[in-house]
């Protein structure tokens, strides 16, 4: 999945645990009718990807979103989602979202139907 939009903020690295867990987030404020501001986390070695990226900056991040399940000590179930980045692209001024569709008269109609395939559909 991808998001798109302005880098609203850049959190620096932080390191967890004896074992030396990085994370690092930003917020991700879309360009949409009703903007969102999404907060992308990057762990272990993915939170370099955010070293040449600054606040006000256009990208688009490839994220997954990731879930989990928590029992509290009473014994109810918990949920918890993120969204976790794995790469991350500055868009260029006035770039489209929408790739360029080609025109339909630029494809050449078939026409002749080859008896190579059997036609194996039901009906």
């Amino acid at each position: 999945m991808e998001i798109t939009g302005k880098i609203k903020k850049i959190d620096e690295t932080k390191t967890y645990g004896a074992s030396g867990f990085r994370k690092r987030e930003m917020v991700v404020t879309t360009d949409e009718q009703y903007p969102q501001m999404l907060q992308v986390e990057f762990v272990q070695d993915k939170c370099d990807l955010l070293n040449t990226y600054q606040v006000g900056e256009d990208v688009k991040v490839s994220i997954n979103l990731r879930g989990r399940e928590w029992i509290n000590p009473e014994g109810e179930a918990k949920y918890f989602n993120a969204i976790q980045g794995w790469r991350i692209e500055k868009l260029q001024a006035g770039t489209s979202e929408v790739p360029p569709v080609a025109a339909a008269d630029a494809f050449e109609p078939a026409t002749t139907v080859s008896d190579a395939e059997p036609d194996d559909l039901p009906f």
